[in-house]
């Protein structure tokens, strides 16, 4: 069993230090002769290509596409010479046994094509406006952390490039994966720490139910559980997370995050209402 990891990269060489160092071959238990390293830059005028060159030359680099994360991944499958793929973002720091565990989940369970890794956060929350993609118990499959047949990434066309705004694209592949009969596999022991980044504001928040409105209308069961009902009991899950809360992160952070919560029950109540 080979391995292709790939790494979609812009702009950010920094963290995407981080990340090569914790995949180098003096890091990963499992030997490098199992696999292959590809960063996908979509940078403009990025000078990743000249530190991976001069400081991991392991490691492949290729030019991206310059047309949003879902393309970037897309052509960093492309450029994968394995059998499997495991994608991991580039701010993201991968566990030392992280080959190794989704290596021997394969080999454990050959008959399942798709495995999602866990993700923790490097630290505990601090503030209301910051936010990580921390995924303990599996269900998410978020784009940071999981790992595919190349054969079945392919057969269902990989991530979808025509999402209005760039979100939601690794859900709409877990629910096209699930439309097809395939299980995910959640390995615990797989996993990368992610960093909490600022929240994004008002107008992201937008962004984001643009897509989510195509990744609605794309799929049937998704569209059949959405009711102004599930919208409330998301709000008031928001809510009470705020009220529990605020004196623990000192109110910091609070006014922004309360304005992103009230907007997005707006756009998905003028959604559900007016706009289906």
């Amino acid at each position: 069993m080979l391995l292709s990891i790939v790494i979609p990269t812009y702009h950010r060489n920094d963290l995407l230090k981080l990340c090569l160092e914790a995949l180098s071959p003096i890091s990963q238990t499992l030997d490098k002769r199992f696999y292959e390293v590809i960063v996908t830059d979509d940078g403009n005028n990025s000078n990743a290509k000249k530190m991976i060159n001069n400081e991991f030359p392991w490691c492949t680099w290729v030019k991206g596409p310059q047309v949003g994360p879902a393309s970037n991944r897309n052509h960093g499958a492309k450029c994968a010479k394995n059998e499997w793929i495991i994608f991991i973002d580039d701010d993201c720091v991968p566990d030392k046994n992280l080959l190794f565990n989704y290596k021997k989940a394969q080999e454990e369970n050959p008959n399942i094509d798709v495995f999602e890794g866990c993700i923790k956060a490097d630290r505990p929350q601090m503030r209301f406006d910051e936010e990580s993609p921390v995924n303990l118990n599996g269900g998410n499959m978020w784009s940071c952390n999981f790992m595919i047949s190349k054969k079945i990434f392919n057969k269902v066309g990989g991530f979808d490039e025509n999402f209005p705004s760039p979100a939601m694209e690794d859900m709409d592949l877990r629910e096209t994966l699930k439309d097809n009969g395939k299980e995910i596999l959640f390995v615990d022991e797989a996993f990368v720490i992610h960093p909490w980044r600022e929240s994004r504001n008002i107008s992201f928040v937008k962004k984001h139910h643009s897509a989510y409105v195509y990744y609605s209308k794309k799929h049937k069961k998704i569209r059949e559980e959405e009711s102004v009902l599930k919208a409330f009991k998301i709000y008031y899950k928001n809510c009470l997370f705020i009220f529990k809360n605020m004196f623990k992160f000192k109110f910091k952070g609070i006014f922004k995050h309360f304005l992103n919560v009230n907007y997005s029950l707006f756009l998905n109540l003028r959604y559900f209402l007016l706009d289906r």
